[in-house]
């Protein structure tokens, strides 16, 4: 049997607003309520179930593998909605996006605090490329 990762609870302070936000911002949808938790599910079949608690909540990391043309489109609506981008987890380079081996990848937070990413190339691929490293100005990013 192979192993593949299927779901993962996200914890939120409104479901709706976070599940939303997340669909919008990667073109996704979300599904029907499945009791406590309302899904958004990846092309790949991993559902990410978010689910409203009244708690504190402790950031979450997670990253999204999407082609050139679904970065392009994300990154427009990010821009476009005013979320504060970077290119780095810890927000050393605001505006900004990364070109990690040879890809492009950004951060930014959700709703709920989590930190988002979406990335167009696995970290690791291209170790040699000349691009690691370097960084872009995004116009109009906040």
């Amino acid at each position: 049997m192979s192993v593949e990762f299927n779901h993962t609870i996200v914890l939120s302070r409104d479901r709706e607003k976070s599940a939303r936000f997340l669909a919008e911002i990667l073109g996704l949808e979300v599904g029907a309520p499945a009791g406590v938790f309302l899904p958004v599910t990846t092309a790949n079949g991993v559902t990410l179930d978010f689910l409203t608690i009244d708690a504190d909540i402790p950031m979450q990391h997670y990253a999204f593998l999407v082609s050139e043309e679904e970065f392009d489109e994300a990154l427009a609506r990010l821009v476009t909605a005013r979320i504060p981008i970077q290119a780095d987890p810890h927000g050393n380079q605001p505006r900004r996006i990364n070109r990690h081996d040879g890809g492009r990848g950004v951060y930014f937070l959700d709703p709920a605090g989590h930190g988002l990413e979406i990335i167009t190339r696995p970290y690791g691929t291209d170790p040699s490329s000349p691009l690691n490293g370097v960084t872009e100005d995004v116009p109009g990013a906040v």
